[in-house]
């Protein structure tokens, strides 16, 4: 045996332990449109820590909070290719290419808060991830994330429909959502969350739509001082990861991810509450009128937008209806 022949066979295990290391050693870039601190940013952070220690560091997870990477539709896109590999995203932005999450898009599908919660902890919130993950979205569903219920902040009050309308009101790209707008008198208008808050400064929208940690952490709450407790959506968010980086990982590592996602979701929901109730006392000390409204003409306003919407999903609002 010649002496390259020789160095090559020895150089054999030390190439597949540098390969080996190389695959131990995955770090997953996890993106956020929220900033650090936000309840779904920590309970993220929080299940990387547990995921990296549960796999001995084979999987690292480093947290991009505050859109540094985009857009969420820019976020969701490099899910999609795999150049971030998780991501929480907004049922809003699934909608047109996930058709099945609509159910939970519609306007007043949940009773109240405790009404979602049941349902996405139910077999109808798993049905829903595993419809993301069996779509060609090329993303898996892990788990649920509290988005809270979302209400009309705006410049000039709003109490009633009257007031509400020919109101531009800056919603989710989804068609479904500017219908629901359109449906109580106002004017949906498309926007990323990143150009609300210089669109309700210059008037280019005369309000949002959105939770109370939003608008305060998003400081929306300088240019709209009325919140209008409508109710009207309250949507769950899925963590997703990248199909691509799942069908790396070993079924011991995907079993330790969907084990520290759920965890993920329970531990958010306690996070939400918290933040929910600090972000409602902060927003009124910062001169926000919160604004009680007879939700039942909204309710009926929305009917022509369960009608058209729902229709595909029948059965399926019918079993949310159902649960108690």
């Amino acid at each position: 045996m010649n002496f390259k022949r020789k160095l090559l066979i020895a150089a054999l295990p030390l190439a597949f332990c540098l390969s080996s290391a190389a695959h131990a050693a995955m770090t997953l870039k996890i993106a956020e449109i929220h900033p650090a601190g936000y309840p779904t940013v920590v309970a993220q952070e929080n299940m990387g820590k547990k995921i990296e220690e549960a796999t001995n560091g084979e999987l690292k997870f480093r947290m991009f909070s505050g859109g540094v990477l985009g857009s969420e539709k820019e976020v969701v896109e490099q899910v999609q290719i795999g150049a971030v590999q998780m991501t929480r995203v907004s049922l809003g932005t699934l909608g047109p290419v996930v058709p099945d999450v609509n159910a939970f898009n519609m306007p007043f599908v949940f009773r109240d808060h405790d009404h979602m919660r049941k349902v996405i902890d139910g077999e109808i919130g798993q049905e829903i991830l595993d419809k993301i993950t069996d779509s060609e979205f090329n993303m898996v569903g892990l788990a649920w994330m509290d988005g809270g219920v979302r209400n009309l902040y705006t410049k000039e009050p709003v109490r009633n429909l009257e007031d509400l309308k020919g109101m531009k009101i800056r919603v989710m790209g989804n068609p479904l959502f500017i219908d629901t707008l359109n449906a109580m008198g106002a004017q949906g208008v498309a926007m990323n969350t990143g150009e609300i808050f210089s669109a309700l400064q210059t008037g280019v929208v005369d309000g949002a739509e959105n939770n109370p940690p939003t608008m305060l952490e998003h400081n929306h709450f300088r240019a709209a001082k009325n919140y209008s407790l409508t109710g009207h959506l309250i949507l769950p968010e899925p963590i997703v990861m990248s199909k691509a980086t799942w069908n790396k990982l070993t079924p011991e590592q995907q079993e330790i991810v969907k084990k520290y996602a759920k965890e993920a979701q329970m531990e958010e929901r306690k996070l939400w509450d918290e933040k929910t109730a600090s972000s409602e006392a902060k927003l009124k000390e910062e001169g926000v009128t919160f604004i009680e409204v007879d939700k039942k003409p909204f309710y009926d306003a929305t009917a022509p937008v369960r009608e058209k919407y729902g229709a595909p999903y029948a059965e399926l609002i019918k079993r949310i209806e159902a649960v108690q």
